[in-house]
């Protein structure tokens, strides 16, 4: 595997960015892996690395770039630590990570190895709206979008990424845990409008359980929940079928 640890120009400054793709020769389609509120670490490496080891090129951000280089020891977090990790989160907003999300493709397309053309995207937890909002303000580079644990996906706020359905080609797919007291009851359903909408679109409860960003000492069941692949391989279909290659086997990904 080719890694590197690069900077990508933002309208605002200077984003570092986790690169990898595999090593051999050929181009490999882009994937924008958007992190979860507690921020980079070394699981979500490791999580970037596996998408690269199907065969693609990842692209994994530092989204609080603009709050300097910051970093929480989760494997030590406690109930004093979920303040600035919401603080942090609530720092950025969809137009922010819209921007960013044009570097990154601009990046993309520089780069010798990522294929041109179609790209796909995965959103952990908050990134959940993020990749519902990348699908529909780059309609024509983002051929699949992928959420996992998603949330922020339906609010009453007028930037809503449900209210922006409409701009949407490419194809959707929505995984919820069974329990997530982060996600009301209402929204796995409210995600049904991307099929009123005309949208490629999968809505899917995972009977797992909730990520670990919401209950402390979760971060054995977490680890297990992500080794789920349906998500990805169903939601990168897309992508796949642009590359001609057939679909990765399960044990590719999160394993």
């Amino acid at each position: 595997m080719l890694e590197q640890d690069v900077i990508v120009t933002t309208k605002y400054g200077k984003m570092p960015t986790f690169a990898v793709c595999p090593e051999g020769p050929g181009q490999y389609p882009g994937i924008i892996f958007y992190m979860d509120a507690p921020g980079i670490r070394e699981e979500l490496r490791n999580m970037a690395r596996r998408i690269a080891r199907a065969g693609y090129f990842c692209l994994l951000p530092d989204m609080y770039y603009r709050l300097g280089h910051l970093r929480f020891d989760v494997q030590r977090r406690d109930d004093s630590m979920m303040p600035a990790i919401l603080a942090a989160m609530s720092s950025l907003t969809n137009a922010k990570v819209m921007d960013d999300t044009g570097g990154l493709l601009g990046w993309l397309d520089g780069q010798d190895k990522a294929k041109p053309g179609p790209v796909g995207c995965v959103g952990y937890c908050m990134s959940g709206m993020h990749i519902t909002n990348a699908a529909a303000f780059y309609p024509h580079r983002i051929a699949s979008a992928a959420s996992l644990y998603g949330v922020g996906i339906i609010t009453d706020k007028e930037d809503s990424p449900h209210l922006f359905l409409d701009r949407i080609k490419g194809e959707l797919y929505y995984a919820f845990a069974e329990t997530d007291r982060s996600v009301p009851p209402h929204i796995p359903g409210g995600c049904s409008r991307c099929r009123t909408a005309r949208l490629n679109s999968e809505i899917a409860p995972h009977p797992v359980p909730l990520p670990v960003n919401a209950v402390n000492g979760a971060r054995e069941r977490c680890r297990e929940a992500c080794r789920c692949p349906s998500f990805v391989i169903r939601g990168l279909v897309p992508v796949i079928r642009v590359d001609g290659r057939d679909k990765p086997g399960h044990d590719e990904w999160w394993s």
